[in-house]
């Protein structure tokens, strides 16, 4: 299972592999049972993991960077439980964790949730896997973007040639005779 493959899903709890896309909705896969459902597309948003960011002080932030200082800093402050612990616990939890966090923006159902989606990750051995997955694509999708720019530029010129070359060699289309009434 890839990172980019890791969603949540509007109305359902814990997260889900997304298997494939319809046009009226999705098939996905829970992480943590590894049930398989389809999801309506009126009922349901499928938002991928890796598109969700996180507000802070400065800029913005991508999730799998709050996992990581999670991960990080676990040995130093363990993770807390999101069902038991305090609003003010969780809030505490996460300005020792990652004290950027815009806290006008941010609120503790949203902490809570980040928290439940760590342990989810965690526990089926997703979170080390997810985080270098992330950043390898990241390093790949960016030189691939590149490279897709010299190469998009290097056709623009190329393209008034190719164009006028393809005016030249097609030729007009033949247009099928009408049948007679009688026939």
């Amino acid at each position: 299972m890839e990172y980019r493959e890791i969603v949540s899903v509007t109305g359902l709890s814990g997260l889900y592999q997304l298997l494939s896309t319809k046009s009226d909705g999705a098939i996905v896969r829970n992480v943590s049972d590894k049930t398989t459902k389809f999801i309506s597309a009126r009922q349901h948003n499928v938002t991928p993991l890796e598109s969700i960011e996180v507000y802070t002080v400065a800029d913005n932030v991508r999730l799998h960077n709050v996992f990581q200082n999670m991960q990080e800093h676990e040995a130093a402050v363990p993770v807390i439980d999101h069902k038991s612990a305090s609003k003010a616990a969780i809030s505490a939890y996460f300005k020792t964790v990652f004290p950027e966090f815009d806290e006008d923006r941010v609120y503790v159902s949203d902490m809570k949730k980040m928290l439940k989606w760590y342990e989810l990750l965690k526990s089926n051995d997703l979170l080390h896997f997810e985080v270098a997955t992330h950043t390898e694509g990241a390093d790949e999708e960016s030189t691939a973007e590149n490279a897709g720019v010299e190469e998009s530029e290097a056709k623009k010129n190329e393209e008034p040639a190719a164009e006028a070359e393809d005016a030249e060699v097609k030729a007009p289309k033949k247009t099928a005779k009408k049948k007679k009434e009688g026939e």
